[in-house]
């Protein structure tokens, strides 16, 4: 994973629960692939199709409340979202992007500084978030050096699997 990251930016409100990233009918759903074509269904129905590749996702305070499954950060990361950045995070989201492998960073003035559409620049060991429109720049917490180990082997299960032997 490139601890620099740069894509437009999609942004939403408070309280933004599981249900509204990928609504609950899709609970059957195994594969990640096919939970990807719904992600934000919610409460954007076309953002599936309209995402790309190392976009960004931006949240206002509390994003990913509700339910406690992994289908809500499994399918923005394999729609291709390459973070999300939020006010303040659910605990569970939080522990589930980190366990799949997707950047979850907390930034408390994020929504102030981004609108829809902006292209940001994030340096996830650096701590900065950069407003390529306007030019301004949010600190973060930079991740520490084994949650950056995490997110490089693709979450925490990949890592487990390959530092097992280690221990």
């Amino acid at each position: 994973m490139d601890m620099k990251l740069r894509g437009k930016a999609w942004k939403f409100g408070d309280d933004m629960n599981t249900d509204l990233i990928i609504p609950g009918k899709y609970l059957e759903l195994t594969d990640p692939e096919e939970m990807a074509r719904h992600a934000m269904e919610g409460v954007d129905p076309g953002f599936s199709e309209r995402v790309k590749p190392g976009d960004i996702v931006v949240g206002g305070r509390n994003f990913g409340c509700g339910s406690s499954r992994e289908h809500a950060p499994l399918a923005l990361k394999h729609v291709g979202v390459g973070a999300v950045v939020a006010e303040s995070f659910a605990r569970i989201f939080y522990r589930n992007a980190v366990n799949i492998g997707l950047p979850a960073l907390e930034c408390p003035d994020i929504t102030d500084a981004v609108e829809e559409g902006d292209t940001i620049e994030i340096d996830l060991t650096g701590g900065v978030i950069r407003n390529t429109r306007t030019g301004s720049q949010l600190r973060f917490t930079p991740l520490p050096d084994f949650l950056v180990e995490v997110l490089n082997e693709g979450g925490l299960a990949a890592y487990l699997r390959k530092h097992m032997d280690e221990w």
